[in-house]
């Protein structure tokens, strides 16, 4: 029985890790609960965020914010951080 509670465990950190990383104000924002942020998940929570705003903090291009580029955006003062 410990060998699946510890696999349970380890299961629920990866699979939550992106969203325990992104922070509180973040993680309220992904209302998917994939990890990322879509614009709208953006503009939802912080309105005038805008479509350039959005893809100046999307570093890689994909369409969505990873933990790295909300907290890059978040200390460029692109998103607001609380």
């Amino acid at each position: 029985m410990t060998y699946i509670k510890t696999l349970a465990v380890i299961a629920s950190t990866v699979l939550c890790g992106s969203a325990f990383a992104m922070g509180q104000s973040a993680t309220s924002a992904d209302s998917n609960e994939d990890g990322v942020l879509s614009l709208a998940e953006v503009q939802a929570v912080y309105p005038d965020v805008t479509e350039d705003i959005f893809m100046t903090a999307d570093l890689n291009g994909d369409g969505a914010l990873e933990d790295a580029e909300v907290t890059s955006a978040q200390e460029a003062g692109l998103i607001p951080s609380g």
